[in-house]
């Protein structure tokens, strides 16, 4: 009895080092996540009709990102899954180290930015050999509440990408 208790023990204590510790999560532990988890508890996401809507006359289009209403930190320091679209920030070579991944095309270059609330700052040690603007991919990594500004947007969650790969449903 005593025996079988430290193996239990044991186990739990090696699948914590796994979920702690950045770059040794294996496939299966990750926790996958679509942006309206990302929105406060009885909030809408933006309605697609309004994701077109711009206004060429006015302010630059970060000026009119909606204001956001808060994060979610129920996934503070977990290995998370997330689809999106990639708006490069950062290179190194030919391959982008940090980019915002945003939740439908255009968003934050094309159409005015979604709250922040509904965007994450990915940063990779390795860089990610993009097809180009808007590629749609699932990364995976350490997921966290951020705070975030940069001339595009204000970013309201940080992503360390351990793996970054083209979507697939």
């Amino acid at each position: 009895m005593v025996s079988g208790h430290l193996q239990r023990r044991a186990v739990l204590a090696g699948m914590a080092a796994t979920v702690l510790v950045p770059g040794m999560a294996r496939a299966e532990d990750y926790i996958d996540l679509d942006w309206d988890d990302l929105l406060p508890e009885n909030e809408t996401a933006i309605p697609s009709a309004l994701r077109g809507l711009i206004d060429h006359d006015s302010a630059p289009m970060s000026n009119q990102q909606p204001a956001s209403s808060g994060v979610r930190a129920d996934w503070n320091g977990q290995i998370v899954r997330i689809p999106g679209f990639i708006v490069p920030i950062d290179y190194k070579g030919t391959g982008v180290t940090a980019f915002i991944l945003v939740p439908y095309v255009g968003a934050c270059v094309h159409v005015p930015p979604p709250p922040a609330n509904q965007l994450v700052f990915v940063t990779t040690q390795t860089p990610y050999e993009t097809e180009g603007l808007f590629e749609p991919v699932n990364v995976t990594g350490m997921f966290g509440v951020s705070s975030i500004s940069t001339q595009l947007a204000e970013i309201g969650y940080a992503l360390s990408a351990d793996r970054i790969e083209p979507y697939q449903a």
